[in-house]
């Protein structure tokens, strides 16, 4: 597809680079040299300056044979007017990101007015993501699928947890009320393994599990991994992260701090959320954590727009016992470190904004076949969990799947249907309108067809 991205900012470098591998055709807009510039020696694709509202800028980058349109620019007002004129002059699919929480009561309205296909919003994303790792303390991350029906819940495994030493085709003949579930990934010393029947955790893995809501609950009970809920949450930073995250956990009825070193930060959270504690202060000041009794709280997330200070605060939050500590960072090669360091849980504002984008771009991609209606990168992009609706008509359908060649380097990890989620084993076979899981170590997959080996 023909895709014209404008703004040469992070996401929009970022987005070029990915949908440059899977094969796209990009042209990038930008107003800065310095930014064309840097683009031009990391991305394989067309750059040209100049303003992305410019109808005559828009015109040279052929915006009017411009399959999507990704407007990433800094300033929200830049990306709606550049939605606006990109559809009018024939774009036929117009992404913006809208970031300013004063926009979104008013979003269905703009986006009808201003031809706005879709909006992504990282911050609020973002904030979404982290209010359903507080779910389990004790896992990484959670990943939902099939509207919400099925899970995918990471944990590290310790000594002594009953699923640690045992190959998985003897898991359930060991552990006989062992609820079941699929193990879909391990992450082992860095490295990304879809695991076979053969395959033995060992403690210190970082094992993906993938079952319906209810299994996933009661295989955790079973591992007694500490189901406490969170009813305290202290912030570290007033960002729109902040806000957005605050006011769904109040909503929640949690009891939410912030802590915010800016004066009038602080001043405009105190007055936009009401329900929450603000506290004008230095977050990374050990002294302060300790008076505000950090200690005391369920959970610790550090969001400020420093990752050296989000992860040494996340680290003393975390030695001091906090029952679960996120960290924002926005540098991939401080996951490494952090993992080490013994913080688990990681989320990555640009990360959260790529995927819902490239999920968007791929559902577009194909018409034929299940396009991708959910992605995830797991892993720092060593892997991603896909999700597919079968459509009539499709070779794979009704073939058990031992019959299928499925590639080695995918998993079908869960089928739903008629609400109702399925392990698949080797009889199964995908019927059209399920939605089907799929575990997969190769990028840029984008329908259901591509699972599966030709002849």
């Amino acid at each position: 597809m023909r895709i014209l991205i404008v703004g040469g900012g992070k996401l929009g470098l970022t987005l070029a680079h990915q949908l440059v591998e899977e094969g796209h055709d990009i042209t990038l807009v930008d107003r800065h040299e310095a930014v064309i510039q840097k683009g031009m020696d990391m991305v394989d694709a067309l750059f040209i300056k100049g303003s992305g509202v410019s109808k005559e800028t828009l015109t040279e980058a052929d915006v009017q044979n411009a399959d999507i349109l990704i407007a990433a620019a800094t300033e929200d007002e830049t990306n709606m007017l550049c939605c606006l004129t990109a559809k009018k002059l024939g774009a036929q699919y117009a992404i913006a990101r809208i970031r300013d929480p004063e926009y979104l009561p008013s979003l269905p309205f703009l986006q009808k007015e201003l031809y706005i296909d879709y909006v992504v919003n990282p911050e609020r994303a973002t904030a979404r993501e982290i209010s359903r790792m507080l779910r389990f303390p004790f896992a990484g991350n959670i990943e939902t699928f099939a509207r919400g029906r099925v899970e995918m819940v990471d944990f590290r495994a310790a000594e002594g947890d009953p699923v640690v030493g045992i190959p998985l085709r003897e898991m359930y003949k060991k552990n006989k009320h062992l609820p079941q579930v699929l193990f879909a990934a391990v992450e082992r010393d860095g490295e990304c393994i879809i695991p076979k029947g053969d395959f033995i955790i060992q403690p210190g893995d970082s094992v993906h599990v993938v079952s319906d809501v209810e299994t996933i609950t009661q295989f955790f009970h079973y591992m007694e991994k500490g189901m406490a809920s969170i009813r305290s949450v202290l912030l570290l930073g007033g960002s729109r992260i902040a806000y957005y995250l605050a006011s769904m956990l109040l909503k929640m009825h949690i009891k939410v701090s912030i802590i915010e070193v800016n004066p009038e930060k602080a001043r405009f959270l105190s007055e936009e959320l009401p329900g929450a504690t603000i506290i004008e202060g230095d977050g990374t000041d050990q002294e302060l954590l300790e008076s505000e009794g950090l200690t005391d709280f369920h959970a610790f997330v550090a969001l400020s727009n420093r990752d050296e200070e989000n992860l040494m605060a996340g680290f003393y939050a975390a030695q001091q016992g906090v029952k679960k500590v996120i960290v924002k960072s926005g540098r991939e090669n401080y996951s490494a470190i952090m993992h080490r360091m013994g913080l688990d849980s990681i989320i990555s504002t640009l990360t959260v904004a790529c995927n819902n984008i490239l999920r968007t771009v791929r559902a577009r991609a194909s018409r034929s076949h299940a396009a991708v209606e959910r992605m995830y990168k797991l892993m720092e992009g060593q892997a991603e969990a896909l999700e597919f609706i079968a459509q009539a008509g499709a070779p794979y359908l009704q073939i058990p799947l031992k019959l299928l060649a499925v590639s080695p380097e995918c998993l079908i990890a869960v089928i739903v249907r008629d609400g109702h989620v399925k392990v698949p084993f080797g009889n199964d076979t995908i019927e059209p309108g399920d939605h089907v899981v799929v575990i997969s170590k190769k990028s840029g997959i984008s329908t259901l067809d591509e699972v599966f080996r030709k002849g």
